[in-house]
């Protein structure tokens, strides 16, 4: 009866497979969801400090210096003196600048992100560092500069290349002198 044809060969084996099986389909689940977890639980950490320390602070400052000279501009074109004319000129060079700065040019390079990155790439990519989410973002942001050198007004940014974090340094000073010259206490 040791014929592979049999009907039936160790029919008292079949059930400690199945169980057997199935107990080691449980076991790669459950570290599969474990590892999925884990994942999630430091992306959401992740999130939430650069969010918090990163994200936060730099939008507010460049929300806030936004508003602050769109306000100073209002103020300056409601007045019909000489002497206001220069300071609305200046208000408008600042507040077009400013329309040009994206968060991405301003915010610190996450070395570790890219450090993760570069690990995690094959050694036969072309575009070393370089996800296909970070691709499209570039493709985007080419796109918007195109739109932006077709309108009126933005062709110094686009001989430039994009701002630094030390350009808006310098347009937040512009912004302290210029209220300092009208005589307002603004912190933008």
């Amino acid at each position: 009866m040791d014929s592979p044809w049999e009907e039936d060969p160790r029919a008292d084996y079949a059930p400690e497979a199945d169980w057997a099986k199935l107990s080691n389909e449980f076991t790669n689940s459950g570290y599969r969801e474990g590892i999925i977890a884990g994942k999630e639980s430091a992306l959401q950490e992740g999130f939430d400090a650069g969010f918090a320390h990163v994200g936060v602070p730099i939008g507010r400052d460049l929300g806030s210096m936004r508003g602050v000279i769109s306000a100073i501009s209002s103020f300056l074109s409601s007045k019909s003196q000489e002497h206001s004319t220069t300071l609305l000129t200046t208000a408008r060079e600042i507040s077009s600048s400013l329309a040009g700065v994206r968060f991405s040019d301003i915010v610190p390079p996450d070395q570790e992100a890219e450090q993760h990155a570069r690990e995690h790439l094959d050694a036969n990519d072309d575009l070393v560092g370089q996800s296909e989410e970070l691709l499209q973002k570039r493709e985007m942001e080419g796109l918007e500069d195109m739109l932006q050198r077709l309108t009126a007004g933005s062709a110094s940014t686009s001989s430039q290349g994009r701002p630094t974090r030390e350009d808006v340094v310098r347009l937040k000073e512009g912004i302290l002198n210029l209220s300092g010259q009208l005589g307002l206490d603004i912190t933008p």
